[in-house]
């Protein structure tokens, strides 16, 4: 009779994967469960347009993976296994309806002279932040890399207090309760400038007047020039390939079209679990959940009040919209220069991102969404035939259930009918900035908040980081206070994903915690 698997995955999204390779090379074996067709939840490719144009489902950056301590970790194993990356010194742009624009590349000289054209105490206020960027990251790295525990935070303040002294640890402090625009309006003058970087906050659901997301601008700005950004040769999902990889030469299962009905336990205590077929599994040391908090009761039947009262209030943020666009070259920016970047941002302005994100929380479709074009192309040329190329469009913010237009536009309350309309409205923005942007159309596929979140349940409404990460449900209250280390009142039943410290991303930081916590190590 088979053994049966240490620990029970449910869920292959790259969390869960991490967690895996972790936990099979400290000895473990690991059965996953996954119920879609295909591993790696938002971090997967695919030819969606047209034979030959390789799109990114969701997730397209991976400089968090390649920073990650798992791949420190893995390095060498991971690109045995067949994980390459794609590099580029300049990350990202904003384009603006004054004909302006600004990009941060990698070359502080030239990046200082672009600020510089907008702000010379700009220029100097960035030259600042870029020589103390070491320092500063050496302690928020260490930071969203810990363990979110009372004895680990605890041990990383007293440091921090001791190597920096108290004053500037309370100045950090500070700066962690921020909102982007508070940080932005005491370090910068140009609406520019200050509108280049708070876009980023939009990708994790702070907007500009939102407590604590000050940290995200400042983050991608400095780590955009420090490192550039990291795509994926061939795709976002060399990543998963690589681990999925990894997993059965190890010999780990991933089942594929395998849903989970139920965990199984009893008197407090998790065995198993149960699929939508009847099939029930036994785990021997754990049950790993990688499934969104209200899922988790869901599947439990329930833990404790606390518990499940915390995860029924856990909020997503706003939904997201995919649109990938095969072209048969890249779009003519009026500023030719951003040819050259990874992503280009369409925000022109703080108050406007700000409007956006408070139409999305009231169910309208925004009249002016923030627009993030990704062009991987410049950076990985074999994603599209030669001399073509895939365009990227990431629609920010967006209601997962419609309530109406603000606009008063588009008449439609669900994705299905509206998503034609809005995709028009967001290729209208992009076609201010890069006229013609319909003519180099070759084939188009719209994703909506309601594709998504039927492909992952974890994205519910569309939400592409699994809740947001304002100050009441992040740090040690994600996804609740005493539950940020993965833990749950039932023994031996873990909670895993970006719903968990350190949250979303695709570092896999909650994965690769709670594979560390298990394994000892």
């Amino acid at each position: 009779m088979t053994a049966p698997p240490d620990a029970i995955i449910i869920g292959a999204g790259h969390n869960s994967l991490a967690c895996a390779c972790h936990l099979l090379s400290r000895g473990w074996t690991v059965a996953i469960y996954e119920q879609s067709a295909a591993p790696g939840g938002a971090v997967k490719s695919g030819q969606y347009t047209l034979d030959g144009f390789v799109h990114d489902w969701a997730a397209m950056n991976l400089s968090l993976f390649a920073g990650s301590a798992f791949h420190t970790e893995y390095a060498a194993e991971l690109a045995r296994n067949g994980l390459q990356f794609a590099p580029t010194d300049h990350p990202f742009a904003s384009v603006f309806p004054d004909g302006k624009w600004l990009g941060i590349s990698t070359d502080r000289a030239i990046t200082t002279a672009r600020i510089r054209g907008f702000s010379a105490a700009d220029a100097a206020a960035w030259g600042a932040l870029s020589d103390g960027f070491p320092q500063e990251a050496e302690t928020i790295f260490g930071l969203l890399g810990s363990p979110m525990n009372l004895r680990a935070f605890s041990s990383l303040g007293w440091k921090t207090v001791r190597k920096r002294g108290r004053g500037a640890t309370l100045d950090l402090a500070r700066f962690l309760l921020m909102s982007p625009r508070a940080w932005l309006d005491q370090t910068f003058q140009s609406a520019h400038v200050k509108a280049t970087l708070a876009a980023w906050g939009m990708h994790l659901d702070f907007a500009p007047d939102v407590a604590g997301g000050a940290l995200f601008p400042y983050l991608e700005a400095m780590a955009g020039q420090a490192f550039g950004m990291v795509l994926g040769k061939g795709g976002a999902d060399t990543a998963t390939k690589a681990m999925v990889s990894m997993i059965t030469a190890r010999g780990g299962r991933i089942h594929c079209d395998s849903p989970v009905d139920a965990v199984l336990h009893d008197r407090g205590k998790a065995r198993g679990i149960r699929l939508r077929d009847g099939s029930e599994i036994t785990a021997g040391k754990a049950v790993i959940a990688n499934v969104a908090p209200a899922a988790l009761t869901r599947l439990t039947g329930g833990t404790s009040d606390r518990h499940d009262t915390a995860m029924s209030r856990f909020q997503h943020a706003p939904g997201t919209m995919m649109i990938h666009l095969a072209l048969d070259g890249l779009p003519q920016w009026k500023a030719a220069e951003l040819k050259r970047f990874a992503y280009v941002h369409i925000a022109p302005s703080m108050d406007q991102m700000a409007l956006t994100y408070q139409q999305a929380n009231a169910g309208l479709l925004p009249s002016e969404p923030v627009v993030v074009c990704g062009q991987p192309t410049v950076v990985d040329p074999s994603r599209a035939p030669a001399g073509q190329h895939v365009l990227w469009l990431q629609v920010r913010m967006l209601p997962g259930q419609i309530k109406g237009c603000a606009k008063g536009e588009i008449t439609a309350t669900d994705w299905d009918t509206a998503a034609g309309p809005m995709a028009d409205r967001v290729l209208d923005i992009v076609d201010r900035y890069a006229p013609g942007i319909r003519d180099r159309i070759l084939g188009q596929h719209i994703v909506t908040p309601t594709m998504l979140e039927a492909d992952n349940p974890n994205l519910v409404g569309g939400d592409q980081v699994c809740g947001s990460h304002h100050l009441h449900q992040h740090f040690m209250n994600r996804p609740a206070r005493g539950f940020a280390d993965g833990t749950t009142p039932i023994t031996n039943l873990y909670h895993t994903g970006a719903a968990v410290w350190p949250g979303g991303g695709t570092g896999a930081g909650p994965g690769t915690l709670l594979a560390r916590k298990l394994a000892g190590k």
